[in-house]
């Protein structure tokens, strides 16, 4: 029987829903392929921002250099801990990369961290209640060392990560901290941290020092693998420009450990120190007291000031060199001519000088000067007529800004509006200066009557590209005086310090000759009146040496000193002078008085010679030879063609082969440097002054690599500087030496 067919309504009806839906899935599908978007979004885009990663590439903050390049500010390697708190992050309960044990995890961080137990315990908690994938520990558990984080390590803490970035490292410690400055890590308001100038060089120049992140983007997995043949592209980091300074590193540590040992034995309210060299007016060291660590800020006051620039003070008798130039170049200064010392009437006020009044009965004006007579300038003050010493204070650069390539500098006030006013500036009572102010102006005296600008930049450098953005050079400030009126006033300086009755003799060196003045400058009290009393003086000292062609000219001042009832304000001042300039011009290599008939020898070239050629040669000279290798041509030289050098001293031959170890003993750092550039020895040395002992002996055979170890020991450790010390022996000095004014009126 035949079937008859029955049309299906409903499953017809469900096949044109179940097509329609098809063809409109499948018109879809062509039209995001043809797009690439949905709803107007890319898709590719919002793929890459879903899958692309990004890893910061961190910018090395520029070091900051001394003269030599040594290093005084760098970034070093450095960690910070975080703590995975997410079980999420654990794939294999065999592997955990989560803390699973929170209490324990507490218990070891805080023997290494420095932060309490509970509050360790505390972070990681509340990571956890609160979902968080990982947590941090605040500043504690930043600016990790190496050594730490390798012992963190060995604790073998699950979850625990180190995360690698840079830290400011000060390796000298307390080195011309206020100038230098110091930076340390910041937080962002988007979490970033960065390393921002606080203080010193390190704030002025912050956006110099400051580098330039770069990145690198690449794609990865829902996993964060990285993806095979995906392409990553790199915006390398710019690190940010070198600064090298006009400091000598040797020079400032000298001076750092002068200042210490005074503070340490007188512990006075304030030091200010600066080295300079006369004749170009680069600043070779400045130091302050008190002052800090620029890697922990401890010590580190409310005192932000750079003192040397911008502090102003009472300069004291110094300003004597002054009024005594204006003489001199006036043609008012007879030495021999006579005046009646204790005290000088002007108006209804008296001058007196510093013993008293009493004075020395009538003397010439050279012991005037040599006693530091205030009456003495009085009476030349007279000769040379108020406005044209007025002249010369302003050409010495008194009262404005040196220009010193650092901002704040302070001007000083000098006082003019009263006659009185022009009369004790004579002996430094009334009127400020700063101290670089004083070391600009008695470059005048050393460098043959030219004042000389001072200036601490030596160069700033693009690291990547090595283009020199600033340059720093000499610079004349002005030549206020002669040269044949400077030779005049170093004489007399210098006779302050030899002559018998002479206020400078505790500053005499045992090798070389100086000139220079003191001072004792009062200090006004919180009322605007002078203290009194035996210690509320700033005692200082300008000196140069070697006194008869000057290579260093230097400023010490010690404010309020603790000192015996026995003992003159003048001791510490000398115990930082004498030390810190004796061992500086031996550093320098400066001829020493007692050798002054050495005979000189002129150093050749000698490339293409052989050594035993050269060795004959220079030996029967009295020099002596030393070899980078063995006997044979010569390629390098230490010194070049055409310097001098001493009788008995060494020239350093680059020779071919293997490296023999001369005996180092009296070398200095400088020939040191020269054998290890030549001969490509490593040598590690420690200490300054001159080689006192190696770590193997003269002689042997120094394979590629192998360290040298050379103990340096600075003169006066070597010897000891013989001076009389104490009341016996040494002449009457200033004590309220600046002044005594007394007003007669009725």
């Amino acid at each position: 029987m035949k079937k008859k067919f029955r049309f299906q309504w409903g499953a017809f009806l469900l096949f044109l829903v179940f097509a329609g839906l098809f063809f409109l899935l499948l018109a879809r599908i062509v039209t995001i392929q043809a797009t690439g978007q949905v709803e107007g979004q890319e898709l590719a885009a919002k793929a890459a921002a879903k899958y692309s990663q990004e890893e910061v590439l961190t910018a090395e903050r520029g070091k900051i250099l001394d003269r030599s390049g040594e290093i005084i500010a760098e970034d070093t390697l450095s960690y910070k801990l975080v703590a995975v708190v997410d079980e999420k992050a654990t794939q294999k309960a065999s592997d955990p990369r989560h803390v699973t044990d929170i209490n324990l995890t507490a218990d070891i961080l805080s023997k290494y961290i420095g932060t309490p137990r509970e509050k360790i315990y505390e972070t990681l908690k509340q990571g956890q209640d609160e979902g968080r994938y990982q947590v941090e520990f605040g500043s504690a558990g930043r600016e990790i060392s190496h050594t730490q984080m390798l012992e963190m390590k060995e604790e073998e803490l699950p979850g625990v990560l180190f995360i690698q970035n840079l830290k400011r490292l000060y390796p000298n410690g307390v080195f011309a901290s206020h100038l230098i400055g110091f930076a340390m890590k910041e937080e962002l308001e988007n979490g970033d941290m960065v390393t921002k100038g606080k203080m010193g060089l390190e704030l002025i120049y912050d956006d110099i020092l400051t580098g330039e992140n770069g990145k690198v983007e690449f794609d990865t997995d829902r996993w964060g693998f990285l993806l095979p043949n995906s392409e990553s592209a790199v915006t390398p980091a710019v690190d940010g420009a070198d600064i090298k300074l006009t400091l000598d590193k040797t020079l400032e540590n000298f001076l750092e450990d002068a200042m210490s040992s005074v503070q340490e034995e007188y512990d006075p309210k304030r030091m200010i120190a600066l080295i300079a060299n006369p004749k170009t007016g680069e600043i070779l060291a400045m130091s302050q007291r008190p002052s800090f660590n620029p890697n922990t800020r401890e010590g580190l006051s409310d005192n932000w000031l750079n003192e040397s620039i911008q502090l102003t003070i009472e300069p004291g008798s110094p300003m004597k060199m002054f009024t005594l130039a204006a003489a001199v170049e006036e043609g008012k200064w007879n030495p021999n001519a006579t005046y009646q010392s204790g005290s000088y009437q002007f108006g209804n006020t008296v001058i007196g000088d510093h013993n008293g009044r009493k004075g020395w009965g009538t003397i010439s004006y050279l012991e005037g000067f040599q006693r530091s007579s205030n009456v003495s300038m009085a009476y030349l003050l007279e000769r040379i007529g108020p406005d044209t010493f007025m002249n010369y204070i302003d050409a010495f650069g008194f009262g404005k800004k040196t220009g010193i390539d650092l901002p704040g500098e302070a001007a000083g006030k000098i006082l003019d509006e009263r006659e009185i006013n022009k009369l004790t500036l004579t002996f430094g009572q009334g009127s400020t200066v700063t101290p670089i102010q004083m070391i600009q102006a008695t470059t005048a005296f050393a460098n043959d009557g030219v004042m000389m600008k001072p200036y601490i930049i030596d160069e700033i450098k693009n690291r990547d590209t090595g283009e020199v953005t600033l340059k720093g050079k000499p610079e004349e400030a002005g030549q206020p005086i002669s040269a044949e009126t400077a030779k005049i006033v170093r004489d007399v300086m210098a006779s302050t310090v030899t002559a018998e009755e002479g206020s400078g003799k505790r500053f005499a060196l045992q090798d070389y000759t100086v000139a220079g003045k003191t001072g004792t400058a009062q200090i006004p009290g919180d009322d605007g009146r002078y203290m009194t009393g035996k210690d509320n003086y700033l005692f200082s000292f300008v000196g140069m040496a070697p006194a008869e062609d000057p290579e260093l000219v230097m400023y010490v001042g010690v404010q309020q000193p603790n000192m015996d009832v026995t003992e003159h304000g003048s001791k510490p001042v000398a115990d930082i002078f004498t030390s810190v300039m004796e061992n500086g011009l031996k550093y320098l290599n400066i001829e020493p008085e007692d050798i002054e008939e050495t005979p000189v020898v002129e150093i050749g070239d000698y490339a293409g010679k052989t050594s035993d050629e050269v060795a004959a040669e220079l030996g029967s000279r009295n020099i002596k030879v030393a070899t980078t290798g063995s006997a044979g041509e010569i390629s390098a030289q230490y010194p070049e063609k055409g310097e001098m050098l001493l009788a008995g001293g060494t020239v350093i031959l680059q020779t071919e082969g293997e490296t023999v170890l001369p005996d180092f003993k009296g070398w200095s750092k400088r020939e040191l440097l020269a054998f290890q550039a030549l001969s490509g020895l490593s040598l590690e040395i420690v200490g300054q002054g001159y080689a006192v002992n190696q770590s193997l002996s003269a002689g042997v055979k120094i394979a590629e690599g192998e360290p040298v170890v050379v103990r340096l020991q600075t003169p006066e450790d070597s010897y000891k500087v013989q001076m009389t010390d104490g009341p016996e022996g040494i002449p009457e000095e200033e004590n309220t030496e600046e002044i005594i004014t007394e007003d007669t009126s009725e």
